[in-house]
């Protein structure tokens, strides 16, 4: 396997849960993916949310995105453990503003709102499990990026 295969994953099936750290209490949340590429895994959170907060207070993070069940067989999750980088760009920051209007209907307009942040984890270590690995968890090849 190789990080491509991740995003490919990833892309597929944009809804990760995403947990984050505050105080030494783990805080899991549904998010949505905005994409993946070789450079990372791309996220948009609201700077006023304490998601965001806690990001800033704690760069290391771990996002789960999961693909149903089929056939009977339980499915295949991907474990993405890594760091999170804060990306100040105008032009990515437009680009989420189209592709999730969404943000506009919440009162994020503009690229240049204090609002809107964009982050993704840049690096770290993925592995994919299925029940096959259920007992042997230690077994599954790890992806580093």
């Amino acid at each position: 396997m190789e990080f491509k295969d991740c995003i490919t994953f990833a892309n597929e099936y944009p809804v990760a849960y995403f947990a984050t750290e505050e105080n030494g209490q783990p805080h899991v949340r549904p998010i949505g993916l905005w994409f993946a590429d070789a450079s990372g895994l791309y996220f948009q959170v609201q700077t006023v949310k304490a998601f965001c907060k806690q990001l800033q207070n704690n760069k290391k993070v771990e996002v789960c995105f999961h693909a149903p069940a089929a056939e009977g067989r339980p499915g295949t999750v991907l474990r993405v453990t890594g760091e999170v980088e804060f990306i100040d760009d105008a032009a990515l920051k437009e680009k989420v503003l189209e592709d999730r209007p969404f943000l506009k209907d919440m009162g994020i307009k503009s690229p240049d709102d204090p609002r809107l942040a964009l982050f993704k984890i840049y690096t770290g270590e993925a592995f994919f499990w299925t029940m096959e690995y259920s007992m042997r968890e230690s077994e599954i090849e790890r992806i580093k990026f």
